[in-house]
Parts: structure tokens; sequence; C-alpha cells
């Protein structure tokens, strides 16, 4: 069986409430071998952080502010976010970055919150875990005051254009895809941006429980993303790049072994 590492799971979800052990028995099930538990927020990533450690060199988590949760950053936020990335399990800084698209929080809480996020990253030399919609320009702007000292990072859920892609790889950074690769309506441009990025650039993500994989949704009515379905992600890039499922697993496994860590 192949197997996989998925870098972006919000068991925190409700949707999730009461499941966590179903949850993850079908994501091992399915070659799902390690997972990420995405923090969304201060308290999000200290209860990511507290399933995690219940299930040692299985899960990981990460710890950070959404841009959407930024009108929460204060001054002791970054204080127990550093107490958080003390734990050897908690593998990254965010999940951060800049959210123009839906404006959940004003631009320059956000921003604010994203540069702290940065010289968090600087500090505690852990990778980040970004995030950017809509906001390309200005969150490149930011981003370039700290490329010198950044850490590794990785634009999770990418879903933006050839030429962006092209930036970010520039700059070093990694591309992680979800379920919206499969997505021909909403981001056919995707099947571009993967046959252009270097396999061992790309993770894999699932997001859950949301961007369910369009190769699987035609299976059944639920619309529930979880890490069991990792593997219809691979086999879209798989199907992109002309290569086999076995290959964009070893090497989107290996490289986030070596991102993380783990």
């Amino acid at each position: 069986m192949n197997t996989y590492i998925d870098i972006g799971i919000n068991l925190t979800n409700k949707q999730f409430n009461n499941e966590h052990e179903e949850i993850i028995n079908r994501a091992l099930e399915n070659g799902v071998e390690h997972m990420i538990l995405t923090g969304t927020s201060v308290k999000g990533s200290r209860e990511s952080a507290a399933i995690a450690e219940d299930y040692p060199e299985i899960l990981f988590s990460t710890a950070g502010i959404h841009p959407h949760d930024a009108k929460s950053f204060n001054e002791n936020s970054i204080n127990e976010l550093r107490k958080l990335l003390k734990f050897p399990h908690v593998v990254s800084v965010g999940e951060c970055g800049l959210d123009f698209d839906r404006d959940f929080s004003p631009r320059p809480a956000q921003e604010k919150c994203y540069i702290a996020h940065l010289e968090l990253a600087v500090e505690t030399g852990k990778p980040l875990f970004l995030h950017e919609r809509a906001a390309f320009k200005r969150f490149n702007e930011i981003t370039e005051e700290f490329i010198s000292k950044l850490p590794k990072a990785v634009v999770h859920c990418f879903t933006g254009t050839l030429e962006e892609a092209e930036v970010y790889l520039d700059k070093g950074f990694y591309l992680g895809f979800t379920g919206s690769v499969s997505d021909e309506k909403r981001f056919k441009h995707l099947e571009e941006v993967i046959k252009y990025v270097p396999l061992d650039r790309i993770m894999i993500e699932t997001d859950a429980p949301f961007m369910m994989p369009k190769n699987r949704m035609s299976r059944d009515q639920n619309r529930r993303n979880e890490p069991s379905f990792l593997p219809y992600v691979a086999q879209t890039i798989a199907h992109f790049k002309k290569i086999s499922v076995s290959e964009v697993a070893d090497e989107t496994t290996e490289t986030a072994r070596n991102f993380f860590k783990l």
C-alpha cells in the first residue's frame, strides 16, 4: 500500500466532534501514516497539540492564528504560541498569513498578526504553514522583509495562478495541494500549475473537513472531507504529471517528513 502524510487537517472542527479515533483509524487504513493538525487560533492550537499528544508518532500539530481570527490577536498571543512550539510534536508556525477574500478580520490586524508569526518562525526555527488568499501582492511585500532569515515555508491549500506559483518557488517555498486540484470548474488552471511545479516541492493535504476531492464525491453524497481521502489528491496529481500514484506518494511523503522533521 502507498503511504502518505496529510500536512493539514482541522481535527478540532465541530464536524469531527467525538469521532477522532474513527477518523484517525480510517486514515491509517488508507495509508495515511501521519497527519498534522492545523492550529488556527491560540485556543485551537492548544486543542490540536493536546489531541496530537494522545497519538504519538501519528499526529503532529501546528501553532498559529489564521488571518480570519487575527482580530483575536493580542500581546499575549505570541507567548502562548511560543510555549506550544517548545513541544516536539508541535512542528510548525501557523496557520498564518493574509486573507483579503473574506476579510473576516481587518486588514491591518491581519498584517500585524502575520508579521508576529514571521518573527516567531525566525526565533524558533520551525517551518511556516502559510495561508494567502486574494492578498498576493501585500503578502509578498511583507514576507520579502523577512525572506533572508526565514526557515522553510509551505503555502498551504494553493489555488493561485501559475505566475504566483513561480514567485513562491523562486522564494524557496513549497506548495500544498488539496482536493481543489480535481475541481475542473473552479480550479481548472491548477492542472497547468501541477505540471509545472517540481514534484519535490509539492506536499499534499486534505484541509479536512473542507476541500472534498471531486473524484471522491461521485461515490457518495457525504460532502465532509477527511484524511482517509488523501489518496484521491495524489491520484489527480499523478494523472496531471503522467506518473504513478506510488511516485507521488513516495516523493510527497519524503518531502513532508523532511520539511516538518517528523
